[in-house]
């Protein structure tokens, strides 16, 4: 990979792990609700003029020609996993949520080998073989222990809204993949993250008034650093990696954005460093790695699209693996004729 390359995954690293202790600030004096908002009106106040710029008919126009399946992937990808990642970080620490959220590859290999099973005949990149076996055990046992070891003590619901998340970031990827891999990745991003803040406008207005005047800079801070950089920023950036470095080496994103929070966490918010981190979290990445390895073909055995993936669009794709994660789209150019591509945006 070129100098460019390592630069831009570096800094998508901090990009993509930064989210989670912000997040955890925010929720100190803020709604869930508001936080997610704030956020995605930064985005899309951001987005749209770079939209302009690269041509609004190029990048928007095929877009909301899909509006049902873009509806399902906005709710599915961004409007609900974001907040409940937001409500559970009021009680769970922000490396332990950015831990557990790495658990989505995991789920999605499983659900990507569930459906191909139902669909016909599996496509090789699904089957489980040895190897993504023992990944997905060493994965789940290395949540068994994190569990086990950490949080006895957290209340059942904020577990319940990170499982969801962590169901919401393996789906969103296959609906993508399904239905909108063919469209401009900066124009689903951008449609997105507008419909989302549509789509909270009106809980935030019912809701009980925010007192900006007492809320902490911090949190102010951390509003804007989620909207401009972690989301704004973050997806420039990931187009960038992915049109410099390939899709394969800007998935490996998935597992180092997890380290950034735990080491934000920790050294940042002053998060205890617990022995179910400890030994939890390398089997987890571990798991996740082997969990996420394709699986060649077999003679005999016909090949067909990947499920999590889909097909390719006309020219070169551009999709990386969804096995290991979802929660964003987008092409290098933001260009039709280039698949969307499927990573982890907390």
């Amino acid at each position: 990979m070129s100098r460019r390359g390592w630069l831009l995954f570096v800094l998508l690293s901090v990009l993509w792990g930064l989210p989670y202790p912000l997040i955890r600030v925010a929720v100190e004096d803020l709604p869930p609700s508001t936080v997610v908002f704030a956020r995605v009106v930064l985005a899309t106040v951001l987005l749209v003029p770079v939209c302009v710029i690269r041509g609004w008919t190029a990048t928007v126009g095929p877009v909301l020609r899909h509006w049902r399946p873009l509806l399902l992937y906005t709710a599915v990808e961004i409007a609900a996993p974001w907040l409940l990642l937001t409500r559970a970080e009021r009680e769970l620490s922000s490396s332990l949520a950015g831990i557990l959220v790495a658990c989505t590859s995991l789920v999605a290999a499983v659900l990507a080998r569930v459906v191909a099973g139902r669909s016909g005949p599996v496509p090789a990149a699904d089957r489980l073989d040895r190897w993504r076996v023992t990944g997905l055990l060493v994965g789940f046992a290395g949540v068994l222990i994190l569990l086990g070891l950490d949080v006895g003590h957290v209340a059942p619901g904020p577990m319940v809204e990170v499982l969801g998340v962590v169901l919401c970031y393996a789906v969103g990827p296959m609906i993508l993949a399904r239905r909108l891999s063919h469209l401009p990745g900066l124009g689903v991003v951008t449609v997105s993250v507008a419909l989302t803040a549509l789509g909270y406008l009106p809980a935030v207005l019912a809701g009980p008034a925010v007192p900006w005047g007492r809320v902490d800079a911090g949190a102010v801070w951390s509003l804007v650093g989620l909207g401009a950089l972690c989301t704004a920023l973050a997806f420039m950036v990931f187009f960038e990696l992915v049109a410099e470095a390939g899709p394969a080496r800007a998935v490996v994103i998935t597992y180092v954005n997890p380290a950034v929070a735990l080491v934000l966490g920790i050294t940042v918010l002053s998060e205890p460093l617990t022995t179910g981190i400890v030994v939890g979290f390398p089997l987890i990445l571990l798991g996740c790695i082997l969990g996420a390895r394709r699986t060649r073909a077999r003679a005999g055995v016909p090949d067909g699209p990947d499920i999590a993936t889909g097909p390719p669009a006309d020219g070169p794709a551009l999709a990386a693996d969804a096995a290991a994660g979802g929660a964003a789209s987008g092409s290098a150019a933001g260009r039709p004729g280039r698949s969307a591509t499927a990573a982890v945006d907390p």
